[in-house]
């Protein structure tokens, strides 16, 4: 059973990023391997809706969490919508499948008070690597970036004129994001070194220390090493500088739809979930304020 006309499809057309190319990869090659254990399976068309179940059984029963049995199973189901369309398959096994149910889990984020700390920190303070690092972490919390698009940043998509950044996110779709002054403080200086050390070679914004494109793991043990100074978090990554964006911005007025449009979701549910810690902040000022609470 080859997947790759499938995987082309999602890489060509759907334009799926090159990580989640990777894990659909795995989840599928992984299914097919279970499949390749029955003596009755030759093709798409031999499999079931008892088989799919069944694999998703025995992933649970190996004590795989829900949400990555979740993902697998849609691997699943976006790949027989495709044969289906294709016209390789005539039904789709994954229809009478359940997935797992979830419990309801809140985005991670840093408080405001630690994120001072660090950016306020004097070790964030020195030559050309120090000066990067701290813009690196003030552009992911002061925008909401993601990883891959602080890796994907040029330099023309900053717009000193008009204060924005020109963000492409999933799917290349492209959103403005606006420019914060101690951002514009800490780009031009940044920019500077960066010329000299780069040469004209190429025009990806963030750079390592000898010049060349930061890339997706420069980035995330950047986020990660930093971020160890001040939180004990146990998720540190660029993702949770996000959260701590959106958070924060929903915490302190903005509205859930402007949100929306900075973060780039094509959903409001997507935004909705940072509802939830606004509440439980809510719940806690509360209890520590109501006379009888």
């Amino acid at each position: 059973m080859d997947i790759e006309p499938f995987l082309n499809y999602l890489k060509d057309v759907k334009r799926y990023s090159f990580h989640t190319l990777v894990a659909y990869k795995e989840d599928l090659e992984q299914f097919l391997k279970f499949c390749a254990t029955k003596k009755d399976v030759f093709g798409f068309t031999d499999i079931t809706g008892k088989i799919v179940r069944e694999w998703a059984v025995i992933k649970m029963s190996e004590g795989m969490n829900a949400t990555t049995v979740r993902r697998k199973l849609s691997a699943l189901r976006t790949l027989f919508k495709y044969l289906m369309r294709e016209g390789i398959v005539e039904s789709d096994p994954t229809e009478v499948v359940m997935s797992p149910k979830m419990g309801k889990k809140l985005p991670v984020f840093v408080p405001d008070y630690q994120m001072d700390e660090l950016l306020d920190s004097e070790a964030l303070e020195g030559g050309f690597a120090e000066q990067r690092d701290r813009l690196v972490l003030l552009m992911a919390y002061y925008t909401g970036m993601r990883r891959s698009e602080l890796v994907g940043l040029k330099v023309g998509d900053i717009d000193f004129s008009g204060k924005n950044i020109v963000v492409t996110g999933k799917g290349n779709k492209q959103r403005l994001i606006p420019l914060a002054d101690e951002l514009i403080e800490n780009i031009a200086p940044y920019l500077k070194l960066r010329g000299e050390l780069v040469n004209g070679r190429h025009d990806v914004f963030f750079v390592t220390d000898k010049g060349g494109p930061a890339y997706d793991k420069f980035i995330y043990r950047l986020v990660v090493r930093w971020l160890g100074k001040v939180t004990s978090l146990s998720k540190r990554s660029p993702h949770v500088l996000r959260h701590t964006f959106a958070t924060q911005l929903l915490n302190n007025g903005a509205c859930i739809e402007a949100i929306r449009e900075l973060l780039g979701h094509s959903d409001l549910t997507a935004t909705q979930v940072y509802t939830h810690n606004s509440f439980e902040n809510l719940i806690k000022v509360f209890n520590q304020a109501h006379p009888r609470a």
